[in-house]
């Protein structure tokens, strides 16, 4: 008898421990790989509204877990100023402001040395003007109440990078709009799988920068107007730096205005490339997929709160769509179908709402587009609402588009 309950308890012991097992796994699946920290509290533009775009964005991603580590205010007293790098896999920087206390200094400088992750987010590249390492680590800058800085200019021209030893200022601003951003380097796995050319929202252009542009690589680059107050050049926009071990990530993208006009890190090329960059500075690879509705050469897309749109609130917006209309969220949606992995089980979740969406509230001309979309994806469960809609005179023609193909096949 002994012997059958030790039996017994053995058996009930095993699927607990694989339960066990099971959740733990799952629980570390779910739990974010790295942990950033983001420094600001001093800045040109406006830190505390892009610093908290840039915690969202980076946590948006479920690859990282950020705290935000704010200084004091400019003037204040900077002395206990000195967060412990060294507790994270990268540091993001948003600061432009007072120096940092001499031993801060050293450990920023170490912890890079040694391998640590490093982001530039925009105007930190105007930082510490003083500061030797510092423009060693973010590559090029610019600085601000200076005539003259020790460098180089950096440009694409002619199909090549140009070095330009010239004496100068570093750094203007070209007015803000939408503008064309290029990869040069499309094997990077920051800009690895990204179009060629791609259309980044509502931002200024950063020209001029300068600085030892050493161990360097451009990314990408932009296009600065010399009738838009630009250089009439190809500037760099994105690129990376090697220091010691330490990998940096530079971006010049990003500027914001307010809390509420945030345009620029609401793009969608903006959130990819500063997610990617992030975790190339942090690991040296890149996992994550291009979204569907990355910007295309020429029109630019953004995600509100920095996230895509569920497919319900996706479906939401296009159930106002009219002709004549932008063909923006119906584009997205057929985007989401055609970059599925097209399986049986994943096209009949977008059938399904579909034909929750023909039974709902919505405009002809959307649902005429949802018609045409099932005419090649749909199975024979559409066949009952398609018969439905032919026989109605505003969405026949579609409808008895969709079912003959349907049928046929």
């Amino acid at each position: 008898m002994k012997k059958i309950i030790s039996i017994w308890s053995k058996l009930l012991i095993i699927p607990i421990v694989l339960l066990l097992t099971s959740t733990l796994f799952n629980a570390c699946q779910q739990q974010p790989k790295h942990k950033v920290l983001i420094v600001t509290g001093q800045s040109t533009f406006n830190w505390e509204a892009s610093s908290e775009a840039l915690k969202q964005i980076l946590e948006n991603s479920g690859l990282f877990r950020v705290n935000v580590h704010i200084s004091p205010k400019q003037g204040e007293d900077m002395s206990g100023f000195n967060p412990n790098f060294s507790n994270y896999d990268l540091v993001v920087l948003n600061y432009n402001g007072d120096p940092w206390p001499e031993q801060t200094g050293i450990s920023f400088v170490d912890y890079i040395k040694a391998g640590g992750g490093i982001v530039v987010f925009q105007s930190a590249n105007s930082a510490f003007p003083d500061w030797k390492e510092y423009h060693e680590i973010i590559g090029l800058g610019g600085w601000k109440n200076r005539d003259e800085m020790p460098g180089n200019y950096l440009y694409w021209e002619e199909d090549e990078f140009v070095t330009d030893t010239s004496q100068g200022y570093g750094k203007l601003f070209s007015k803000a709009e939408t503008y064309q951003v290029v990869n040069r380097d499309t094997a990077h796995p920051v800009t690895r799988g990204l179009p060629e050319r791609w259309m980044h929202a509502d931002d200024i252009i950063i020209n001029r920068l300068k600085g030892p542009a050493q161990n360097l690589k451009v990314l990408s680059t932009a296009f600065s107007d010399s009738l838009k107050d630009g250089t009439g050049r190809h500037e760099p926009i994105l690129f990376t730096v090697e220091f010691g071990e330490g990998r940096i990530f530079h971006t010049a993208m990003g500027y914001t205005v307010s809390d509420e006009e945030k345009s620029a890190l609401e793009c969608v090329g903006f959130i990819t490339t500063f997610q990617r960059g992030a975790e190339w500075a942090a690991t040296g690879s890149v996992t994550q997929s291009v979204p569907v509705d990355f910007p295309n050469a020429v029109s630019t897309h953004h995600w509100e709160n920095f996230l895509p749109l569920s497919l319900d609130e996706l479906m939401a917006k296009i159930s106002r769509y009219k002709i004549g209309m932008s063909r923006k969220y119906i584009s997205d949606l057929s985007n989401r179908i055609r970059k599925s992995d097209g399986s049986p089980e994943t096209l009949l979740e977008f059938e399904k709402k579909m034909l929750d969406f023909l039974n709902s509230e919505a405009t002809i001309d959307s649902k005429n587009f949802i018609c045409k979309e099932l005419s090649w994806m749909g199975s024979g469960k559409s066949i009952p609402t398609l018969e439905k809609l032919a026989k109605e005179e505003a969405t026949a023609e579609m409808a008895a588009f969709a079912l003959e193909r349907l049928k046929v096949e």
